[in-house]
């Protein structure tokens, strides 16, 4: 019997192929080349790596980051620390501070409290409000008449005219519209004239109304007589505010002083619109004046 022997690493046992980890250690040089280079003498140490140089500057970045915060620190952390007080600090007012030099003065009065009721007050209704404006100016437009009213006339003269029948004004006029004007609508006689000119009684009569507003007549004189024995009606409108000279009831004679001509009511420039009813019926009255009055 013949003995075989098999050769160590030989034979028939499959090789097992190399790593990447065994050729880079095969690669490598020995450990002992490091270890025994030598440098030559004189010469100082030098940075050997990258990562050698940036451990060497790490130390001076730290104390710069550490001289900033700090410099943060003091520049918000002092002011803050200074204008802290403690909380049982008393802080002197103007008068302690002045309390020195201080000046006083005390007067005496002789006025007593008074005790308010419920009753001591009192509102005022829109209906006061209103009356109270209307008053107002119901007196500014009286001063205003009484101002054009300065206009210089000789009131104590007697109106043109026979004895029983008066032209009314007793000053310059001018006839505009006349008795039927207006499609039929105008019922007398349009006599323009300055304002402030006298109104006068046509006839001798009663005063039947003296009133400041009478429609769109404004303020108005109406005199009822009997001439003739026929029922005479003048009427005497748009005459100036606070003008009138009669009053309801009064009895008044041919060329007394009724009124001023003004522009009142429904009129639009100063003029005296004479109205004369005869039993009732509207008559030109224009007409009726140059037919009586001559």
């Amino acid at each position: 019997m013949t003995d075989q022997t098999t050769p160590p690493g030989g034979g028939d046992q499959p090789q097992t192929p190399p790593t990447r980890r065994s050729l880079r250690r095969s690669a490598m040089p020995p450990a002992t080349s490091i270890a025994t280079t030598t440098r030559p003498p004189g010469r100082p140490p030098a940075e050997t790596s990258a990562r050698g140089r940036v451990i060497a500057l790490r130390p001076v970045r730290s104390l710069a980051v550490l001289t900033v915060v700090t410099g943060l620190i003091a520049t918000f952390a002092l002011p803050a620390y200074a204008a802290w007080q403690p909380a049982n600090l008393e802080i002197p007012t103007l008068q302690q501070v002045a309390s020195e030099d201080a000046q006083s003065l005390i007067v005496a009065s002789d006025a007593t409290g008074t005790q308010l009721t419920r009753e001591s007050y009192a509102a005022t209704t829109q209906a006061e409000i209103d009356q109270k404006k209307a008053a107002e100016a119901a007196a500014e437009r009286a001063r205003a008449s009484a101002q054009v009213a300065s206009v210089p006339f000789d009131y104590s003269i007697v109106p043109q005219g026979s004895g029983a029948v008066r032209w009314p004004v007793g000053g310059p006029f001018t006839v505009t519209d006349r008795f039927g004007a207006r499609g039929g609508a105008h019922m007398g006689t349009d006599m323009i004239a300055a304002g402030g000119t006298p109104v006068y009684a046509s006839v001798d009569g009663v005063v039947r109304i003296s009133q400041d507003s009478y429609g769109g007549y404004g303020v108005t004189v109406v005199v009822e007589s009997v001439l003739n024995g026929q029922q005479v009606s003048t009427v005497y409108p748009h005459m100036q505010t606070g003008s009138r000279q009669v009053a309801a009831g009064q009895t008044v004679t041919a060329g007394q002083l009724v009124g001023l001509v003004g522009s009142t009511g429904r009129s639009t420039a100063n003029h005296l619109h004479f109205e004369v009813y005869l039993d009732g019926t509207a008559v030109d009255s224009l007409a009726w004046l140059e037919a009586n009055a001559g």
